[in-house]
């Protein structure tokens, strides 16, 4: 599994994805987009306008924010979880 994040330095939403992915001992790859506004503009474009962060991805598939990655996590569907 290969999860990119991307996140800005004062997201407080961003500090607890990476914390939950860390908790569950799941490497990723992080994308600080702090002042970059062509990438963000980017993202939203491509993603029906979700532009807020963090922006999670697993195996290249847009799955949402910190909300979206902690539901998965609550069902079990996180590899690495030590939920069942």
């Amino acid at each position: 599994m290969t999860i990119r994040i991307y996140t800005t330095r004062w997201c407080g939403y961003c500090r607890a994805a990476k914390a939950l992915l860390n908790e569950r001992g799941l490497a990723f790859e992080e994308i600080p987009v702090d002042g970059d506004s062509a990438t963000r503009a980017r993202l939203a474009h491509e993603h029906d306008g979700y532009s807020t962060v963090p922006m999670v991805f697993i195996d290249d598939r847009f799955i949402g924010g910190y909300d979206q990655l902690a539901a998965l996590d609550r069902a079990g569907k996180l590899a690495g979880s030590s939920h069942s």
